[in-house]
């Protein structure tokens, strides 16, 4: 593949983000229902101490790693707002974060 397209790339990003911002301005937070344990493990991942540095990264690590991130920020809005109905935890979560769960789930 030769890089000609990754200024068009470039250009893809822009658009992409100019229709993030004006999602997160529409929606702001969604709120979700999380089987109980699902919640737990996120309350868990917040919760953990991660105190050594990761060093040198391939992408795929540092993906690995930024969705675990994700992860936590879900735990920490579970902490925050959440609150159990029955066997599920309701929480509003901030739409980067509810696509980061959609996104790792695909």
């Amino acid at each position: 593949m030769s890089d000609e397209q990754y200024p068009r790339y470039e250009d893809d990003v822009k658009v992409l983000a100019a229709i993030g911002a004006r999602v997160a301005a529409q929606t702001d937070r969604v709120t979700v229902r999380l089987p109980g344990a699902l919640a737990e493990a996120a309350v868990a991942a917040w919760q953990r101490d991660e105190n050594a540095e990761p060093g040198p990264e391939s992408a795929g690590r540092y993906a690995l790693r930024d969705a675990a991130a994700e992860l936590a920020l879900i735990g920490l809005a579970i902490t925050e707002r959440g609150h159990r109905e029955g066997e599920e935890v309701v929480v509003d979560l901030d739409v980067a974060s509810a696509g980061a769960a959609v996104h790792a789930a695909e």
